[in-house]
């Protein structure tokens, strides 16, 4: 069964964002009786308008038909705040500066939370002229690895993939205080601030 837009998320958008239902007809090109039938259940926005709206009601469209409102505090953009989701089934990493939802091999994809770094996912950093280098003591065997290294800046990120039988050993330029990210692929994310140095 396809999800549609409810009127109930219509109003609830609707009061939301402060509008009457007069506003948002005028926004959206339509009549304030035909917003009231939607809000009451008597009729359905044609496929046509959901674009605009998704646009009016300041909502994805994603997030207008399915009802799941996400809330992204992050306005700001900053990187720092970036969200990480990975595939289980063929390891693709998405990321986002605010959260969504995003699908990968069929799977809705849960963001990553990361764990403060352990010992058994300890990291080294060393500086290296105007690069960090970064090391791992860890086990890289096809059932056990880690999966990626992530640098995160408030204004930048970079990603570098790794594979079963490869060395941990990666270089990032230097860009200031930052946060770097290791995935594991049976224990998850793990994060280690550190400041420039």
């Amino acid at each position: 069964m396809m999800c549609y837009v409810t009127g109930n998320i219509i109003k609830q958008l609707r009061e939301k964002r402060k509008l009457t239902q007069k506003d948002l007809a005028g926004k959206i090109n339509v009549s304030d009786k035909t917003i009231s039938k939607w809000e009451t259940g008597r009729g359905l926005p044609d496929i046509s308008i959901i674009d605009d709206l998704s646009k009016a009601l300041g909502v994805s469209i994603s997030e207008l038909l399915t009802g799941n409102l996400t809330e992204n505090e992050n306005q700001s953009g900053n990187m720092k705040k970036l969200h990480f989701y990975v595939c289980p089934i063929c390891g693709n990493i998405i990321t986002s500066v605010g959260q969504g939802s995003f699908s990968c091999c069929g799977v809705t994809l849960p963001e990553q939370e990361p764990e403060i770094t352990d010992d058994n996912h300890l990291i080294n950093i060393e500086t290296v002229e105007n690069e960090y280098y970064v090391t791992l003591n860890h086990p890289m065997k096809k059932a056990h690895y880690i999966s990626f290294i992530a640098y995160i800046t408030s204004d930048s990120s970079e990603i570098i993939k790794l594979y079963p039988e490869q060395d941990i050993s990666v270089r990032f330029r230097k860009k200031g205080h930052g946060i770097i990210y290791t995935y594991c692929n049976r224990h998850g994310m793990f994060k280690n601030m550190f400041s420039n140095s």
